[in-house]
């Protein structure tokens, strides 16, 4: 991948594997041979629910990351991305610290402020307005990295707080944290607290600047940041229409990303059909 986190002789694209309308051990026989095949990064979508048939079986995000470190090799595997309110950010730092351990460092923390109401209704899960969200986010990445020094640490915060609390053993490498946003606050904020910003290939080009402007105002610098950009459709049948491209010329599709400011590419599968598309693209490169 070309920039920060390149991984020599693999491809500058990662793979969300969807977790909606998914069973984990399609899940991970997608993942083993994405892997496989060289693409750079494994991704998991952070829901409980779908988004209309509830019923639907939904693959949970940090469980099915942790068993693929078992069954994958190479590829980075992260949260694309973990929504701040499904878990107190101590617990995703000490899950954090044993994923990387058991993964060999191979973990990236892709997280934002979430955005599907209707399942945080349905498990009770808080979903204040996006000002707390934001002011939690940003918290949550301070706890985060606090106790990824090992600690003691102890802190006030209005969220968060911390007393005498020690996490060992300390992640090895240290996780990238990778902010999810996709509005001009989110840009700023990714720059502010972020070792990276993901957004999707819509408001990239528009977000962009804001981004690239926010760092430089916060003393920042651009080569030490990885920018994912995300390239998904809302139903089965337009992510598989999205795909064509990336599918018949994935080199000349990445040259264009990479063209407009991206590190990496994050594609969507969604079914086998798009996983097998997505294998055969890797002996297109």
């Amino acid at each position: 991948m070309p920039g920060p986190g390149a991984q020599p002789g693999r491809l500058p694209i990662g793979v969300s594997i969807g977790t909606i309308r998914a069973e984990p051990a399609w899940w991970l026989s997608a993942a083993r041979r994405l892997d496989e095949a060289g693409y750079a990064g494994l991704w998991a979508w952070d829901h409980f629910l779908g988004r209309g048939d509830r019923r639907v079986p939904v693959v949970e995000c940090w469980t099915i990351l942790t068993a693929a470190a078992a069954v994958t090799r190479g590829a980075m595997l992260g949260s694309f991305v973990l929504n701040v309110m499904n878990r107190h950010p101590a617990v995703v730092a000490r899950m954090a610290s044993t994923f990387q351990a058991v993964s060999g460092g191979r973990l990236v923390l892709g997280i934002g402020i979430g955005g599907h109401p209707a399942e945080h209704r349905a498990f009770g899960i808080p979903f204040p307005d996006v000002p707390e969200r934001v002011d939690r986010l940003e918290e949550a990445v301070a706890v985060i990295r606090a106790l990824w020094t090992g600690g003691p640490v102890t802190r006030p915060s209005p969220f968060y707080p911390l007393e005498d609390a020690s996490a060992v053993p300390v992640p090895d490498p240290v996780p990238r944290v990778v902010i999810g946003g996709q509005t001009t606050p989110g840009a700023r904020l990714a720059a502010r607290i972020g070792d990276g910003w993901t957004t999707f290939e819509g408001p990239f080009g528009r977000q962009l600047p804001v981004y690239l402007e926010a760092l430089e105002a916060a003393g920042r610098r651009r080569e030490d940041q990885l920018v994912l950009v995300g390239v998904e459709s809302d139903t089965i049948a337009d992510n598989a229409r999205t795909l064509v491209p990336w599918i018949t010329a994935p080199r000349d599709q990445w040259e264009r990303l990479h063209e407009l400011g991206a590190d990496g590419a994050v594609l969507t599968a969604r079914t086998e059909a798009d996983v097998v598309g997505l294998l055969e693209a890797a002996g297109r490169w």
